[in-house]
């Protein structure tokens, strides 16, 4: 797979011409050493706090089942959030779940805009000529952002295994849960849905451009190994491809 990459972001597949284009935001827990682990402990630091454990393992099979370029995002998600807008809170969040981010507590507006222009805006301009190079190609496809979960949230377990997340465009997301996944809890817009402001990418970047869009979620137990990450990416593969062919996405880049 071809990849060209900067400090906030790194396209894997950059000649990939299948039926979708994969963001997966949340792919990395780095944090520059300017920021000086924002003053967290190596625990928070690796947690989910600051990244989707998985998410990306997951993102970079499909990206290869589908000859789908894809966008990682490089730096965590606890400096900014690449999946919220400059104007939202949890962007740069001062706390997440039971974490404090005491690098957070505070900023000004020349501290936050100079993360927005240091992370947010290289990852959305990337996105952004991605998908316009895309769209002179002149064959059709969709855009799949891929998430991790922890199976539990604030002490709370969490029942549902695959989360099939969408905004005001439902296409995708009604064509997956059309398919079947015998054994497999599969479940709409949860853990999450709109209201929890999670759809900024596939409203900036789905909806802004008339794709049909959809996010995944995986809870990340059950993704926290190379096989496990086989069988789930075999599992979505199994939702995705005949919702792409539901949409007339798949025979377009099959022919």
């Amino acid at each position: 797979m071809l990849a060209n990459r900067a400090e906030a972001y790194e396209i894997i597949n950059a000649d990939g011409v299948g039926p979708a284009v994969i963001l997966c935001e949340h792919a990395s827990n780095h944090i520059p050493a300017d920021y000086d682990g924002l003053g967290l402990d190596a625990s928070a630091r690796d947690s989910h706090a600051a990244w989707d454990p998985g998410a990306e393992d997951v993102a970079k099979r499909l990206s290869e089942a589908l000859n789908a370029p894809m966008i990682a995002g490089r730096i965590s998600r606890l400096v900014y959030d690449c999946n919220r807008p400059p104007e939202a809170p949890s962007a740069m969040p001062e706390r997440t779940e039971t974490i404090a981010v005491p690098g957070n507590v505070g900023l000004d507006e020349t501290a936050c805009r100079a993360r927005v222009a240091r992370v947010y805006e290289p990852f959305r301009r990337a996105t952004f000529d991605l998908i316009a190079r895309r769209d002179r190609a002149g064959t059709p496809f969709a855009l799949i952002t891929m998430h991790s979960f922890t199976p539990k949230w604030m002490g709370q377990p969490r029942a549902v295994e695959i989360g099939i997340l969408h905004d005001s465009d439902a296409r995708l997301a009604d064509a997956m849960l059309a398919q079947d996944v015998p054994g497999r809890r599969v479940e709409r817009n949860a853990p999450y849905g709109p209201a929890d402001g999670v759809t900024h990418s596939l409203r900036l970047h789905g909806l802004a451009n008339e794709l049909p869009n959809v996010m995944l979620e995986i809870r990340n137990d059950l993704i926290a190994t190379p096989s496990q990450q086989d069988r789930i990416t075999t599992e979505l593969l199994g939702l995705v491809r005949p919702a792409l062919a539901q949409l007339n996405l798949m025979e377009v880049h099959d022919a």
